[in-house]
This record gives C-alpha cells, structure tokens and sequence, in this order.
C-alpha cells in the first residue's frame, strides 16, 4: 500500500464496494482501501436473494428505492455483462388494501389490477392481484465481485484482515488489524452488514439502536420458466422469486427471530422453518408447499425506524456507520452509498497519495 489511505472502508459486501466505488466518481484521484475480514462479497451478500422492487414502507425508503432503481438501470445498461436481471413482478394482497399499496409502490412500478395470476398462484377470498413494472434480480456475490474486480486498479482490497480496534483523533482513525501494523486513515466507513457487535466498533455501534435478524429463504424444487416473474406477497413481506440460474424457485418470508449472531447463528434450515414457509404457501401457492425442502439461513441488521442508517460516530464525521437496511442491502445499497460519500464530504481529508502512485 502506497502512502496513507484518505478512506478505508471496512466491509467488501455489496455495499462496501458501493461505497468505494461512490468516492471514486465524486473523486477520481481519491485514496481508497476497503478491509473484509473474509472474501469480497463473501457475508450477507452472499446469502442475498438479490431481488429489487419498486416499493418502500415510508417516504424516505421511497426515496433511496428510486436513486438505487435509476443506479441499477444505468449501470446494467453500460455493463450488460453483469448478473442484473429484469424480471415481470406480481404483487398479492388484500383487495381492501389497495390504497396502501399502491402508496408503497413507485410510481414507475405503474402496478394495474389482473385478473389472471400465474400458474400455481392461488387469491384466496378478499385479495386481489396486480401487475408491476421495474422489478430486477441479481447474483449479489457475483456483481460484488465483479464491481471489485473494476475497482482493484485504482482502490486496495486487504481480504481475511480483520479489524481488531477503532479509534479516532484529530491524527485520523487508527485500526488495529490483525495481520499486525495498524492502518492510520482520514476517514474510515462501517458497512459490517449484521456484524453489529464485533469487539472492534460495538460499543461505538450500540447507540444507533440497530438490531440482527434472522432471515430464512427456502428453495422449492421445482423449476422456474423464462416467462415465470416475481410474486410478492405484500401483507406478509414474502416473496417468490424465479432464480432460474439455479433451477429452482426461492420463496422468502419473513422469520422473527432476533438478537442473533452471524457467527453462530445455524446455517441449516429447522423443522419450525420448513412449517412456517409451507403455512404461507399453502394458502398462496399450494402446489409449492410440499416441494419446500431446503434453504438458506442467515441474518441482517435491522434500524429502528425500518430506514437504513448512515450515521456519523464521531463528531469531527471522520467515522461514519453505513448499513442497517433491513433485509434491503442489495436494493438500497447505491442510494445508501451516495448518502454516505455525502456524509463524508462534511469532513474534507487531506491530500493522500492514492494506490497507483508511485
């Protein structure tokens, strides 16, 4: 590593690499290193179901829905190449709903009534179905990896370093790694995903009020058609998603178990998951049911006001907390990211030789 750091970013998920990638368009001559104390896009961005739609429960996720649907569009336009893929998007609920939906979807979503659901799908009495536009999945470890890849000439990856202390002075932000010498920097970002209580910063984290929730998706086997969309089942938080590069379909619900630890928390999916995700889809999508039989478990941070946090930790701004999305990490991530570098940029650094410099 060439000269002192001007920005570390601790986390490569996907919204670390977003964040990196965000200073370097607001300054291309910036100096950007980005720590994970394992591979790039290797936590929660792996586990993503990777699924984007056009809603948001208040007016501020709407917001940061719209600037990371208009990202995502954009880049996938200049990089086709990349693993973002539309896809059609079927919302159920409650016909005496209907008001509070389409307040929560955008309007690019143009959602209108149906009156023909896709195969399988079952309306039981009093709901009703509705067509969406702007709906998107992606492969989130792949795409992180692959934004990583494009940065890797200009912004320093130290993958399995851990970050063992934080601390801050008018001299910058001092980390303690793991591999030995520490990092000085003159601003630093926290984008741990659901590694809230690492020794290093839990103290300095615990005042935000952000708590780890388990998140559980199921695989159905049966396999998706290129015709097959999104459904999402809108009063539940649950979803179906096609993930036809697997060859099966992944059914999302909402688990309420709390105050987990995403270095212990059960990878394998339980018997009490298998009942609560067939619950939903016997009602839903019956045919389903019975095909539900393996999965994915694992956890996200959750803010208190369901609004991802970007959050100054020291007064000087130099230490700034980015997460906390609410399950939402692939879909929020690049309005969460220009918030952050907006964050930053109320503590200009000094002049820092950036990685290619001689």
């Amino acid at each position: 590593m060439a000269g002192r750091p001007g920005t570390v970013v601790v986390g490569a998920g996907i919204l670390g690499c977003l964040v990196a990638r965000e200073i370097l368009a607001t300054d291309s001559r910036a100096s950007v290193t980005v720590i994970d104390r394992d591979l790039i896009g290797s936590g929660a961005s792996r586990r993503s179901a990777g699924l984007h739609f056009p809603r948001g429960a208040n007016p501020a996720v709407r917001a940061l829905t719209t600037e990371s649907q208009r990202y995502y569009a954009d880049l996938a336009a200049r990089r086709p190449d990349l693993p973002i893929h539309p896809i059609g998007m079927t919302v159920v609920a409650r016909e005496s709903t209907e008001a509070k939906v389409r307040r929560t979807y955008l309007p690019e979503a143009n959602l209108r009534r149906v009156t023909r659901v896709p195969d399988g799908v079952a309306l039981p009495k009093g709901t009703v179905a509705w067509a969406g536009d702007g709906c998107q999945y992606a492969d989130v470890p792949t795409l992180t990896q692959a934004l990583a890849a494009e940065l890797r000439p200009t912004v320093e990856f130290l993958e399995g370093v851990t970050v063992t202390g934080v601390s801050s002075s008018v001299d910058g932000v001092r980390l303690s790694l793991s591999t030995g010498p520490p990092l000085i920097a003159e601003r630093v970002v926290l984008a741990p995903g659901p590694w809230l209580a690492a020794r290093a910063w839990r103290d300095l984290v615990a005042p935000l009020g952000a708590r780890v929730k388990k998140i559980v998706a199921l695989h159905i086997e049966q396999a998706p058609t290129e015709q097959d969309g999104a459904i999402v089942f809108q009063e539940e938080d649950a979803f179906l998603l096609p993930y036809r590069r697997r060859g099966h379909w992944l059914f999302s619900y909402t688990c309420s178990e709390w105050d987990v630890d995403p270095d212990t928390v059960e990878p394998g999916v339980n018997p009490a998951h298998l009942a609560e995700a067939r619950e939903l889809l016997r009602r839903y999508a019956p045919r389903l049911a019975d095909r539900c039989v393996s999965g994915r478990v694992f956890c996200d941070a959750y803010a208190p006001d369901a609004v991802p946090l970007v959050r100054a930790l020291t007064d000087d701004s130099r230490l700034v907390f980015a997460g906390a999305a609410n399950g939402s990490g692939y879909r929020l991530a690049p309005a969460v990211a220009a918030e952050t570098v907006r964050l930053l940029s109320t503590q200009a650094p000094t002049p820092t030789s950036r990685k290619d410099t001689k």
